[in-house]
């Protein structure tokens, strides 16, 4: 029984083999009979080939000398095929889906010495209901192709030659959407030249060698070309923002992977690269697409690059050279390249050198350079005006490093966010020129993401000259150092858009030139709460002759030396809010001279008391105590009749000043009071009290003080050039005590003087004994030794003239009072007249005398004449006797 079933099952198969062999017999039969006709019949290509061999148990067909071309070559609803194809072997062909639903996918195929043009169907509409026909091959191999790949348009996508290629999981859509590669694949190996691919009407790559090793592609003389000139980009694309120019000697890659719109690269290296970028001026909006694809690039390598960034007009914008650029996973997409930097990183490491950037008015170069994401290291930095504008500000700059050390940084919605650790600038030196009748155009920050952080800024070893309005101020040796920097949506709106924490400054030589003055010092030392100045010096640029020329009015001209300046406290002089708070300033060994000239014509400006002045500042200001110590001060004064400038001296000048202030800080006292300690004319002690308070709105004041011991003759220095007057005698003691306001001053004195003598001079310098006596006539030469005070009554102020007019004119009274009596105007009016009238009778005298002289002159003159005449008839006389004696003779 068990044999009979063997034997039945033998003959079955037997038979069904037969039958099988017998129908694979046919089907090979038939189809190289008849399978052209039924593919030209039943599908839209025409083939023929020389030979066909199928096998249906395994699906393997093999091919021979095919041909393929499309019937209907207008025909752009499907896949145009034509070209020759010498050998092709399909394994595992899926019979079935070909002949009922028409889908090729097989496990492999290969085709040797390939011919092929191909021309890809227009994108299929959704909601036709029609399929695309995709092309599925677990894996393709081509040898020695040539394949070209078109659009409905016979726009060309893709094109290579001699192609040897092994593929695995190749995928053809037949779709020839704009951007869309219509294929895709997982593994690859090929080698072929003169590659060629074109997926937007923008770009074209190309390469002339393509060869894979190991699973390492590499390409050589890769191209990425516009395929349009600038000026048609931004007039048919006139949202994309920057059109590329791209070329390398040698690109190479591996773990390659193609899909849709999805590019996939690891390991890429470009030897060589050129890349040109060209700038637009408009931006893109934002449902607007700039960059068509999504590159991911692992661990990218650009060995010596070369790249240059082009403006809209054509001139040069960035440039770099022997550009060395590490990028790990790199990825670029629509939204990147939307950004300041067209896509994004994990870590980058460029070194490079010449960089080169053009803004319309500087040039910068930076000869050396290394910039990772952490840190930044540049050096030999070159800036230069390419133009100069006086509205705008020029720098004329060089620094031999400039380091930065970052935490974090990047783009958010094209903003800077930057959390900076340390900037370091090394040996700047240079000039900045500031903008005359800059617009004052408030920067808007639209680039920066709030808060913008540097926690510490250092500038080391530098030389740096600001030129502001021609007007020089140079550091020297200038080291600074800032902390806790920060930008925020606040800070921007003040003067000064950023905040600080602790600062330090130092520098050597500083100077500082103005229309008049040139501002020096040896050391100048500032810090958060601390100020120090050694050797400060102001010093005329001009004579006293030039300067008198140059003033349209009345003017101060100083020239000071202080050899010590120390402020401790707190202060903001830069930013919307303001304040000055400080402890204690010091002033050591000032030494100032003081010149004024009557020459020029009267300031007739309103001045303001120093109480009006502190209180006319307009941020809170208050310092707490301000001492002048050891010091000289000189005040020189002349006029258009004096012969030289008068002079006062104070010498072994002390001050001292409490809560000098603008009566705007809270909380602090607005009485102001000053005392001086000095030797006056460098001989009597001299102390004065002075005290104002800033709150009050009548600018009361009280000053009082003495001078004691003064001889006369020490006061000549500044009465003789132009009073011609001079004093012997002492001065034992000069007491003031005077009290006012803005609109006057009043108070009494007491001066206790012995042998107080004036002596009227000529204009030759020699006394005038005559008015001399005269003037001693009405002056009381000695006091005794208890004076009684004089009362100042109100003096009216000028506003025209300054505090110290008024509390001259209030001792002028003193004296005047003191000298000549209670009845001073009436006495010094009296003087007046007799000096007066001494002088019309010594002139009356001189022109009387001089009328004698002349008469004398005269008659002697006529005697003379009359002399002359007798003489002339005398001579006449003898003439005649002579000439009768003669003829008498004869």
């Amino acid at each position: 029984m068990k044999n009979k079933k063997i034997r039945i099952f033998s003959i079955v198969f037997g038979i069904l083999l037969v039958l099988f062999l017998i129908f694979n017999f046919g089907l090979n039969f038939w189809l190289k009979k008849n399978l052209p006709n039924y593919i030209k019949n039943n599908s839209e290509y025409i083939v023929n080939y020389k030979t066909m061999d199928v096998d249906l148990g395994t699906g393997n067909i093999l091919s021979t000398g095919i041909s393929i071309n499309t019937q209907n070559p207008q025909n752009q609803e499907i896949i145009g095929l034509q070209g020759t194809i010498d050998t092709l072997s399909i394994s595992r062909l899926g019979i079935y889906d070909l002949i009922f639903n028409k889908n090729i996918s097989t496990s492999k195929v290969t085709l040797a010495s390939p011919n092929l043009n191909v021309i890809l169907s227009n994108k299929k509409d959704k909601k036709s209901g029609k399929k695309d026909n995709p092309l599925e091959f677990d894996k393709i191999k081509i040898t020695n192709g040539n394949i070209q790949v078109f659009r409905p348009t016979k726009q060309k996508i893709l094109s290579v030659k001699v192609l040897n290629l092994d593929v695995d999981d190749l995928n053809i859509t037949g779709k020839s959407a704009e951007g869309e590669l219509p294929f895709s694949f997982e593994k690859y190996e090929v080698n072929a030249k003169n590659f060629f691919l074109r997926p937007d009407n923008v770009y074209a790559f190309t390469a002339n060698y393509i060869t894979t090793k190991e699973g390492q592609m590499s390409i050589k003389d890769f191209a990425m070309i516009p395929l349009l000139s600038y000026q048609n980009f931004t007039k048919f694309f006139p949202k994309k923002r920057n059109l590329f120019d791209v070329k390398a000697s040698e690109m190479s890659f591996k773990d390659i992977v193609f899909k849709g719109k999805q590019l996939s690269l690891s390991d890429v290296r470009f030897e060589n690269p050129n890349i040109k970028m060209y700038t637009t001026n408009v931006k893109p909006q934002e449902k607007k697409k700039s960059f068509t694809y999504e590159v991911n690039l692992e661990n990218v390598l650009l060995n010596n690059a070369t790249v240059d960034i082009r403006k809209p007009t054509g001139s040069p914008l960035f440039g770099a050279e022997n550009l060395t650029m590490q990028i790990n996973r790199m990825m670029m997409n629509d939204e990147t390249a939307k950004g300041n930097i067209p896509f994004n990183y994990e870590d980058f490491n460029i070194k490079g050198k010449n960089i080169t950037y053009f803004s319309p008015t500087q040039n910068i170069a930076v000869a050396n350079f290394i910039i990772r994401p952490k840190a930044a290291d540049l050096r030999t930095i070159v800036v230069k005006p390419t133009s100069i504008q006086s509205d705008k500000t020029s720098l004329d700059l060089t620094a031999d490093q400039l380091n930065l050390r970052v935490n974090n940084w990047e783009f958010v919605n094209n903003k800077l966010k930057i959390d900076v650790q340390n900037v370091l600038v090394n040996q700047l030196n240079g000039s900045i020129r500031t903008a005359k009748n800059a617009k004052k155009k408030k920067p808007t920050f639209e680039g920066i993401h709030f808060p913008l952080i540097i926690k510490n800024v250092e500038l080391k070893n530098s030389n740096l000259t600001v030129d502001n309005q021609d007007q020089p101020l140079v550091f020297k040796d200038l080291n600074a150092n800032i902390e806790n920097v920060e930008l925020n949506e606040t800070t921007i709106k003040d003067k000064l858009p950023f905040k600080t924490g602790n600062y330090s400054l130092t520098t050597r030589n500083f100077n500082y030139k103005t229309k008049f003055y040139n501002f020096s010092a040896s050391l100048l030392k500032l810090n958060r709460n601390v100020v120090q100045v050694s050797d400060f010096v102001v010093k005329p640029t001009v004579s006293r002759a030039q300067f008198i020329r140059m003033i349209p009015t009345e003017k101060d001209l100083y020239d000071v030396k202080v050899s010590q300046i120390k402020a401790i406290g707190k202060w903001d002089l830069v930013s919307d809010n303001k304040f000055l708070d400080i402890t204690n300033v010091t002033l050591n060994k000032l030494d100032a001279n003081i010149f004024r000239s009557k020459i020029p014509k009267d300031d007739i400006s309103e001045k303001p008391m120093y109480s009006e002045l502190l209180r006319s500042i307009k941020f809170p200001m208050f310092v707490n105590n301000l001492d002048i110590k050891n010091s000289l001060l000189v005040y020189e004064e002349d006029t258009k009749k004096s012969d030289g400038p008068g002079k006062l001296t104070f010498s072994n000048f002390n001050l001292n000043v409490k809560n000098l202030n603008s009566g705007k800080m809270k909380g602090k006292p607005t009485q102001v009071p000053i005392t001086i300690r000095c030797q006056f004319m460098n001989a009597s002690p001299m102390k004065v009290n002075w005290s104002f308070d800033t709150a009050n709105m009548n600018d009361a004041f009280a000053i009082s003080g003495n001078i004691s011991d003064l001889p006369a003759s020490r006061i000549n220095p500044f009465i003789e050039p132009y009073l011609k007057v001079r004093a012997t005698g002492l001065i034992s003691d000069l007491i003031f005590d005077f009290k006012g306001t803005k609109r006057g001053i009043y108070g009494n004195m007491k001066m206790v003087n012995k042998d107080l003598k004036i002596s009227v001079l000529k204009q030759t310098g020699e006394k005038d004994k005559i008015l001399s006596a005269i003037a001693n006539v009405f002056v009381r030469t000695d006091s005794g030794k208890y004076p009684e005070s004089v009362e100042v009554e109100e003096v009216e102020r000028d506003n025209t003239k300054s505090f110290f007019n008024l509390f001259w004119r209030g001792i002028e009274q003193g004296l005047k009072k003191t000298l000549i009596g209670k009845n001073a105007p009436k006495t010094e009016e009296s003087i007046k007249k007799t000096v007066d009238n001494t002088k019309t009778a010594l002139e009356q005298n001189k022109k009387e005398l001089q009328k004698t002289k002349a008469e004398v002159r005269d008659k002697v003159q006529e005697i003379k004449g009359k002399v002359q005449e007798r003489k002339e008839e005398v001579k006449k006389k003898g003439l005649i006797n002579n000439l009768f004696k003669k003829k008498s003779a004869q």
